[in-house]
């Protein structure tokens, strides 16, 4: 590798550049034909570091620095490289060579230029780049995942206005990426301050693609060999824990954000006020059409862990995120004063108990109702939730009863005496539904 890094630094930087890319494919697609590959390789590493990253391999040495026309250059050489390239195996191991992160100084300018090679793929509908980024969403730490996903939101919903539409029609092309994308976004926009609720247009877009498609949420999960056992510190199968959360927070932190609001002085005015609350409403019906179509996801879960043999061993949803859920749920209540939020309250707590009763229906939350109403009982009292975490008292079968009846529920509310219970009568004769009449 010296003798080759020493013709390249007799060369200008794009060319140098252009060329560590045309050996780099020599090189490992010989080594995928002798099975003998290795990503990490460290001759690889540093030549791709040196020219196409411009981190310099000698401390005192001054790197060549691409001007702003020669790094579009190379992007659009790149760009053209992974659209031409036929071989699947060859792009992906390409693209993981120069852009998983090496734990190094030139992971900035990896990130960096990762960030805008992704940006004019998206531009320009190149499908090869957006399925290689799709599998390196899965292969590299969510800290990294969270800062490729908000170069991608600067660019399209903050920089220029109306580009949205740009990053919303990569849906017909790459459900892969887009499936990927909204579980960086959900990682990223957590609600946990105002700074980080999505943008509307984010919103916008994410709600149509899942509106359209429910179905394409799972399909990373559909389509990767999967062991209960998944690893720490990547982004997860789904969105869907983070799109619950998106639901769930949404009213009081939209709450926060407008008591913000009003604290800075932003809505003084009559028509700024007016805007402000329009558009809160707006988003409030995006957020109840994406909780119904969640709802619809985690019904469809129980068929598609049974497929794969891990209905009851891996949990989509996982009990840690729901606890932490909980608890950011007080944090929001004690913030706001419960007393001055409580029809927020009482929607996030419903889309909660919603969400943990579907989701441990289908098998994508594996916990036990002794659990669940430990954490929960945390939380405001909401009639709903406490339907949820009380669970169904097994009763003798019945043959009046029909196949899969579902009893009433006994069990009294926590924090709540127990109350007298009644004979079960019937409301219209001949029917077998159960009711306690009032006294």
């Amino acid at each position: 590798m010296s003798d080759i890094r020493h013709s390249f630094l007799r060369r200008d930087a794009l060319s140098a550049a252009k060329e560590v890319l045309y050996h780099l494919d020599i090189y490992l697609s010989s080594q995928l034909q002798n099975a003998s590959l290795s990503i990490g390789d460290k001759g690889c590493t540093e030549l791709l570091e040196e020219f196409i990253l411009q981190v310099p391999k000698e401390r005192n040495c001054q790197p060549k620095r691409l001007n702003s026309l020669q790094e579009l250059q190379l992007l659009e050489i790149m760009c053209n490289y992974f659209q031409e390239q036929s071989k699947d195996s060859v792009r992906q191991v390409m693209f993981s060579t120069i852009f998983i992160p090496q734990g190094n100084k030139a992971d900035d300018s990896r990130m960096a230029l990762l960030g805008k090679l992704v940006s004019m793929a998206v531009a320009v509908c190149r499908v090869p780049v957006l399925e290689c980024a799709a599998t390196w969403l899965q292969r590299t730490p969510a800290v990294y995942c969270m800062r490729l996903a908000k170069t991608l939101v600067e660019d399209y919903c903050s920089l220029l206005p109306g580009s949205i539409q740009r990053l919303k029609q990569i849906f017909s092309t790459s459900s892969r990426f887009c499936c990927q994308f909204i579980t960086a976004v959900t990682a990223l926009y957590d609600l946990s301050s105002d700074d980080l609720v999505p943008p509307n247009d984010l919103l916008e877009m994410v709600v149509s693609w899942i509106f359209e498609d429910p179905r394409l949420i799972l399909i990373i999960f559909l389509n990767t060999p999967i062991t209960p056992n998944l690893p720490i510190g990547f982004l997860e199968l789904t969105p869907i824990t983070g799109l619950i959360r998106w639901c769930v927070k949404a009213p009081l932190a939209y709450k926060r954000r407008k008591k913000s609001s009003l604290a800075n002085g932003a809505t003084s005015g009559k028509m700024v006020k007016e805007s402000t609350v329009s558009m809160d409403s707006d988003c409030h019906a995006l957020y109840s059409k994406l909780h119904l179509s969640v709802l619809q996801v985690l019904m469809l879960l129980q068929v598609h862990l049974t497929e794969k043999n891990l209905y009851g061993r891996l949990g989509l949803v996982l009990f840690d995120h729901v606890v932490s859920l909980v608890e950011e749920i007080n944090r929001l209540s004690e913030e706001l004063n419960p007393l001055n939020v409580a029809q927020e309250m009482e929607l996030s707590l419903d889309r909660l108990a919603q969400a943990l009763q579907v989701a441990m229906a289908s098998g994508a939350l594996l916990c036990s109702r002794d659990n669940l109403r430990t954490v929960c009982s945390r939380l405001p009292h909401n009639n709903l939730l406490q339907l949820v975490i009380s669970g169904p008292v097994q009763q003798p079968s019945h043959a009046a009863l029909p196949p899969g009846f579902y009893p009433h529920i006994h069990t009294p509310p926590l924090a709540y005496p127990g109350l007298p219970t009644h004979p079960v009568q019937t409301f219209i004769p001949g029917m077998t539904f159960p009711y306690r009449p009032i006294h």
